[in-house]
């Protein structure tokens, strides 16, 4: 029997998702959206069926409305919610789209009790902090999609820069998904030569701003919405390496209980993802400049929870 993985909310971030995992064929997929969208997660996934004799994939997809179709999946990825819009304050955005992890928690964790769950909604540590404290699941299988999506952004800009493959470089980025991320010169590479053997100071600084502003950026461009192809390839990497036990590094959003100083809160840092989720959790030596960007990111995601109102 093949993986079932649920992907809930068939918006741009959830179609794409689906779109990446279907071209891997790491199981069928299941698109769920809200009661209120009809036939459109339905004609979604019909179309991508169709692509498939194109594209070459055998993945089984199907589209709808209720959470019936996604009893005993293996992966329930979270992506649904609203984007921020202009005038809403940080605190708005929080508690509409905590009522909708709220919901979404509710009606598919009994259907799956055991699958692994990963969340994409923002602000999204918090939203992670909470889809984790109601599902009452261990902290290893929910996930916040964080810094994969973020390593991602900084390697890209940093190949751009350089004019060389992406396949050459890596980059860890730790903290919160926002502004006060932490992406971590000191462990990025190009063929494993460090980054400050190839780039001035002042280069290093404007690809980490520019990460931090990775997402923002884009929006602007937009101008009617925000990222989706990176997201959803940054879930379909993290779903692979789960399905496939790769036993990947890579920097997610997980709840901490002591790590890096840290309790009762989700933040982005190195895990190892295989079949059980999060296996391990990797604790790095930091310096003093380094724990005070950790700090910073901390204390925007507690200032985040804190504006969650009881449901």
């Amino acid at each position: 029997m093949r993986p079932k993985i649920t992907i809930v909310g068939a918006g741009n971030v959830g179609s794409t998702t689906a779109h990446w995992l279907a071209e891997r064929e790491l199981g069928d997929i299941v698109l769920i959206d809200i009661p209120q969208t009809e036939g459109m997660p339905k004609g979604k996934a019909l179309d991508l069926m169709q692509a498939g004799p194109i594209a070459g994939y055998n993945t089984r997809l199907i589209g709808a409305t209720d959470y019936e179709p996604t009893a005993n999946s293996d992966i329930v990825v979270i992506t649904a919610g609203v984007p921020r819009k202009p005038g809403m304050s940080r605190e708005d955005l929080v508690n509409i789209n905590a009522n909708i992890i709220r919901d979404v928690i509710r009606k598919v964790v009994p259907l799956s009790p055991s699958a692994i769950y990963i969340v994409v909604t923002n602000p999204l540590d918090t939203m992670t902090y909470l889809a984790y404290k109601l599902s009452g699941l261990p902290r290893e299988r929910v996930i916040g999609q964080a810094g994969a999506l973020d390593s991602a952004r900084m390697r890209a800009f940093i190949a751009m820069e350089l004019n060389v493959a992406i396949e050459n470089i890596q980059a860890l980025v730790l903290g919160g998904h926002g502004d006060e991320m932490v992406p971590m010169v000191r462990f990025t590479t190009v063929a494993g030569i460090p980054i400050s053997m190839l780039l001035p100071v002042e280069k290093i600084n404007a690809i980490v701003d520019r990460t931090r502003r990775g997402g923002e950026e884009i929006v602007r461009l937009l101008k009617t919405g925000s990222a989706y192809y990176a997201p959803g390839a940054a879930v379909a990497y993290m779903v692979e390496a789960i399905l496939k036990d790769r036993k990947l590094i890579v920097p997610c959003s997980v709840y901490l209980q002591g790590e890096y100083g840290l309790h009762d809160i989700c933040f982005g840092v190195p895990v190892k993802l295989g079949r059980r989720g999060v296996e391990e959790i990797i604790e790095l030596p930091l310096t003093d400049e380094e724990r005070a960007m950790l700090e910073r990111s901390v204390q925007l995601i507690r200032s985040t929870m804190a504006a969650l109102q009881p449901a």
